[in-house]
């Protein structure tokens, strides 16, 4: 495998074309996003209701038969 020179191979035009194409990618790209800007200064501002919602409270009656209910029984150690 010999290295060639691309200069001298005809190859540096491909290398320029691709770097010249992904630069004119990047300017249309930019142009496109910035003709859309515009439609997005009119979004509105919105508020958020700062009052806390009341709670329920739970019942007591819930609590001692859940702690009757329970279907296996814990172990005292862990392994």
């Amino acid at each position: 495998m010999k290295i060639e020179n691309p200069f001298e191979s005809g190859h540096i035009k491909n290398y320029i074309l691709l770097y010249a194409s992904v630069v004119i990618i990047m300017i249309l790209f930019f142009f496109a996003s910035t003709l859309f800007q515009e439609d997005t200064k009119k979004i509105e501002k919105k508020s958020f209701n700062t009052k806390a919602p009341e709670l329920k409270k739970p019942q007591a009656a819930n609590k001692k038969t859940s702690i009757k209910e329970k279907k296996f029984k814990l172990l005292q150690t862990n392994y």
